[in-house]
């Protein structure tokens, strides 16, 4: 059964019902916005948050690039929603994130496809978000990357979700 959170709508809230059987154990949620995964994730966002959607409380304050708090290998799965597009050195962030995953461990992500996510913009007269870096942020942008950090798979993956979105789930195969 999923936890019903009091929140209005939030990306997370839009995909958990999906991306929940890959979050088991001792997990992070990265950028959680008040509304984590799983109510006893570790929950990163900024020292004031970019979006409040939910009220569960918030454990660190960083910006998610750095997880200077966490040893390497300690948990089962990291979990970000609509983050990693606002940064520009993508891989090494990914890195970081695989870096504090057990083997076998999942990184969970669900991200915006620029391209489709400025036509709905376009569509619905909204104005696009700033903080995207890529143009071409998508899900065959991220498997390029993904490709060149040894160790790693992509487990499962689903393109257009939610008109705009994309969902990746990344094993830790090994020590990277």
């Amino acid at each position: 059964m999923i936890p019903q959170y009091n929140v209005r709508v939030s990306e997370t809230a839009v995909c958990r019902e999906r991306l929940l059987q890959y979050c088991h154990g001792d997990g992070l949620d990265i950028g959680y916005g008040g509304d984590p995964i799983r109510p006893e994730s570790i929950c990163v966002d900024l020292p004031s948050p970019y979006r409040h959607a939910g009220n569960l409380p918030q454990h660190l304050r960083g910006d998610g690039r750095k997880l200077h708090w966490f040893n390497d290998d300690i948990f089962d799965y990291v979990y970000s929603s609509h983050l990693l597009e606002d940064f520009a050195e993508t891989r090494d962030i990914l890195v970081e994130w695989l870096r504090v995953l057990k083997v076998g461990g999942n990184l969970v992500l669900f991200l915006p496809d620029e391209p489709a996510y400025k036509e709905f913009c376009k569509m619905t007269g909204q104005r696009g978000n700033q903080h995207h870096v890529y143009a071409n942020f998508g899900f065959e942008f991220l498997k390029d990357i993904v490709a060149t950090i040894p160790n790693t798979e992509i487990v499962h993956h689903s393109d257009t979700v939610n008109l705009y979105c994309f969902e990746v789930v990344i094993r830790k195969n090994a020590r990277t």
